[in-house]
Formats: C-alpha cells, sequence, structure tokens
C-alpha cells in the first residue's frame, strides 16, 4: 500500500532529473544542526554532535579524513551550533483545485510538485513539514528530516478530497503563528481568492524574515482559454453556480481579466519580495523544476 502511494506521488524520472540541483536557503538561517549552510550566528563555541554521509555539494573541509582512512567512505562531521533550514510546503486543497483530468488535475500535479520538492530537500539533510488547507487548515505533517517523512507526506495527501471553498488569508495566518523564523515557505495554490485578503498574509509570513515561494498552478484552458464551442461552465466550489456559452464569446473578456490579475499578483509580490513561479499543468514537471531550481541558483548568486 505504502509502495503505491509513493508511486502516485514521486516520479522516478523527474527525480533523477533533478538529484543533483541542491536547494540553498536565500538569507542566512538558523537551527540547531549546521555545515551545509552559511549562519548568522558567529564567535558561539561548538560541540560535535556527529557524523552523517558526505553528499555531492558538502564542503570538503568539513569531511572526517581519519574516518574515511579506516572506512574507505566520506563522511561529514558535525556540530551542535552548525545551521540548517526547514522548508514549508503549504498545498491548497479547496473544490477549485479538482480542475483537469488525470495527471492534468490542479491537485495531483501541486501535491506532486511538493512531494518531489520535499524529498531533494531531505535528501540535503534539511527538514521539510507540509500543511494542508481550504476553509480552514486540513491538517499539518510537522518538520522531519527523515525519510520517512515522505511516507508520512504522501498518506497525508492520499487522504485528502477537495470539496470545500478556500480562505487562504486566514489558513496562512494560523500557520505563520506555528512556524519559527527564517524559514523557507512554498505555497501551491491557484489562488483564485481576493488579492487584498491575500497580501496581509503574506506579510506576516515576510515580517518574521522567511522566504516566500508562491507556485501559481493553473491548469492549461485557465492559462489559454484553449476552449471551442458551446460549453457550459460549472462552479467547482459552488456547484449550482452554472454559465453555458459559446466560447468566442467570451474569450476575449476571460483572458483580459487574467492578465489584468497577473499584473496585480505580479506586483504584490514584487511590493513584498516574493517570489511567484507560474506553474502550467500541462508542461512537463521535470522542466517546469529544472527552470525554477536554475533560476533559484542563478538569483541566489547574485
Amino acid at each position: 500500500m505504502a509502495k503505491s502511494v509513493l508511486s502516485r506521488y514521486l516520479n522516478p524520472d523527474v527525480l533523477s532529473r533533478i538529484a543533483d540541483r541542491p536547494i540553498e536557503p536565500r538569507g542566512l538561517v538558523l537551527g540547531n544542526l549546521a555545515g551545509a549552510h552559511k549562519s548568522p550566528l558567529a564567535g558561539f563555541a561548538v560541540e560535535f554532535a556527529g557524523h552523517r554521509e558526505y553528499v555531492a555539494g558538502d564542503d570538503p573541509k568539513h569531511v572526517d579524513w581519519r574516518l574515511y582512512f579506516n572506512r574507505d567512505r566520506l563522511f561529514i562531521k558535525q556540530y551542535e551550533m552548525e545551521t540548517n533550514f526547514v522548508c514549508h510546503l503549504v498545498l491548497d486543497v479547496s473544490a477549485s483545485m479538482r480542475y483537469g483530468e488525470a495527471s492534468e488535475q490542479k491537485m495531483l500535479y501541486a501535491a506532486q510538485m511538493a512531494t518531489m520538492l520535499g524529498y531533494s530537500i531531505i535528501r540535503q539533510h534539511d527538514k521539510v513539514s507540509l500543511a494542508t488547507f481550504d476553509e480552514k487548515v486540513r491538517g499539518v505533517v510537522p518538520p522531519s528530516n527523515s525519510m520517512a517523512q515522505v511516507l508520512r507526506m504522501t498518506d497525508h495527501l492520499d487522504q485528502i478530497e477537495p470539496v470545500e471553498k478556500t480562505h487562504m488569508s486566514d489558513c496562512l495566518i494560523e500557520l505563520a503563528g506555528r512556524m519559527q523564523r527564517r524559514e523557507i515557505v512554498m505555497i501551491f495554490s491557484d489562488f483564485l481568492t481576493d488579492l487584498n485578503a491575500l497580501e496581509p498574509a503574506l506579510q506576516q509570513l515576510r515580517y518574521h524574515r522567511h522566504e516566500v515561494v508562491l507556485f501559481h498552478v493553473l491548469h492549461h484552458e485557465e492559462w489559454t482559454f484553449d476552449l471551442d464551442g458551446m460549453i457550459k461552465f460549472q462552479g467547482l466550489e459552488d456547484v449550482d453556480d452554472e454559465f453555458l456559452t459559446q466560447t468566442e464569446d467570451i474569450k476575449a473578456g476571460y483572458l483580459k481579466v487574467v492578465q489584468e490579475f497577473r499584473q496585480r499578483f505580479d506586483a504584490l509580490c514584487q511590493r513584498n519580495l516574493i517570489e511567484k513561479v507560474e506553474v502550467d499543468t500541462r508542461r512537463d514537471m521535470a522542466e517546469v523544476l529544472i527552470d525554477y531550481l536554475n533560476q533559484r541558483s542563478l538569483m541566489g548568486g547574485r
């Protein structure tokens, strides 16, 4: 059972293509394990805490060479005052995320993206948590850097049935109150919400010095309105809301509204120093993640 759940959210081909791309925090991080990331703490005494296996990208100065000569394997020395980061994966599971079929469904695509990013972060020995929300916070998987965390996350995701509306701002404010400072928060949603209400919630996350990344996940048809003929549109969050129309009559107006929304959303992110990643669920997921991680690496270097 566990294996089938994992296979639903973890694609080995995608993982193999992003495996050599580390995810680094943009700012300084605080934590109780260190070595991988730069720390804002200096001048404090450190205490040896143990070893972990070397992974590509680790600083060679932390290698225990004596242990290497004894075991012919590379290990990294860890100290109590070394730093780690926590990445909080926050997933919108409201009814609008049901749009799309099979692998192009927004909910499944976003859940797979979050799981694969989480797996990559755990592989580099940093911690990951998962939270799901719609009208309220539906569940939280507390932070861990154990590989068992991936199974806990996928088990939680597999129990979700998107049926409710979303109150994103209230849920984000509640989740922000559970987080420590200086962590990474990645939010996966279609963001079909009131941006004026959303901004204060995002500002609260930024006030606590979290790095915030918004994955704006929409189906290809929502981005392009690539539809023809007479169609009945039915609301996902309000099933009584129906609209029968000729697509040619509303396409131009719809695309104009979408473009205006994107511009307002971009401005919100720029004001608050938030990164936004637009995701089309028809795109190959490996390409989406590689583009994001490459861009993140370039921005981190600056």
